[in-house]
């Protein structure tokens, strides 16, 4: 990967997003390692014999090139990078739930490495048949600690550790306290120990966490809806 100025080259990425602009091009939301996510005009992209058609897929990792200065760069080149399966499924409905957690909560331009391979190996778990829910889990984790908010686990809001055996409110943006003490959601020192180690496989825990992170989540999204959230529940409905 090379940067001049106002041009770079070769950098990986993921397509988030995409939408047109104008007849025959796209407006592109990436997802690039060493730069975040950004928003890329691909011109042509949408004529019929354009080479950038078969290769902006979502979920797949890309090589990028762009350049400009404004907020919104124009695409250069695109080459598919290959070696990850594809998404198929229940498991395509979750990739989409995380894109979206990114388009929401990510500010552009704004570098996230650890962030970038969270997202790179949750997917690669998704298209293998990994259980989606630990998958989820471990990425957002990951996503609010990298936005700052990361999750205080092994200890109480006093600095006391987390007992297994013992129940905690978890007060948002200060961390568990006892349960017989404040407000927040019941959860079991377990599932704090188990979120901490990144351990979902008691079927407990993983429920606990969960609804944990659909709370802090909210918090966070500050009232902005969740398609995919959505999409879920009327499935689950059917």
């Amino acid at each position: 990967m090379t940067r001049e100025r106002g041009r770079v080259e070769g950098a990986t990425a993921f397509l988030l997003h995409s939408y047109p602009y104008s007849e025959t091009s796209l407006i592109c939301e990436a997802f690039a390692r060493e730069y975040g996510r950004l928003a890329l005009l691909a011109r042509g992209a949408r004529r019929p014999r354009s080479g950038l058609r078969g290769v902006l897929l979502a979920f797949q990792p890309l090589e990028l090139s762009w350049f400009g200065a404004g907020e919104v760069k124009t695409l250069a080149k695109a080459e598919w990078l290959g070696g990850m399966g594809l998404l198929t499924g229940s498991s395509l409905l979750f990739g989409y739930y995380l894109n979206e957690l990114l388009l929401k909560l990510l500010p552009r331009e704004d570098a996230h490495v650890a962030l970038f391979d969270a997202y790179a190996a949750a997917l690669a778990a998704l298209a293998r048949g990994a259980t989606e829910a630990a998958e989820l889990r471990r990425f957002e984790k990951t996503l609010l600690k990298e936005l700052g908010y990361g999750l205080v686990l092994e200890r109480d809001a006093t600095g006391a550790p987390i007992e297994a055996k013992r129940r905690y409110r978890y007060q948002i943006e200060r961390g568990p306290v006892p349960a017989e003490s404040g407000n927040g959601l019941v959860l079991s020192g377990k599932t704090l120990l188990d979120l901490a180690a990144d351990d979902y496989s008691d079927p407990r825990s993983l429920a606990e966490a969960k609804r944990l992170m659909r709370e802090l989540l909210a918090h966070y999204l500050a009232g902005q809806p969740l398609l995919t959230r959505r999409v879920f529940m009327e499935l689950q409905e059917v």
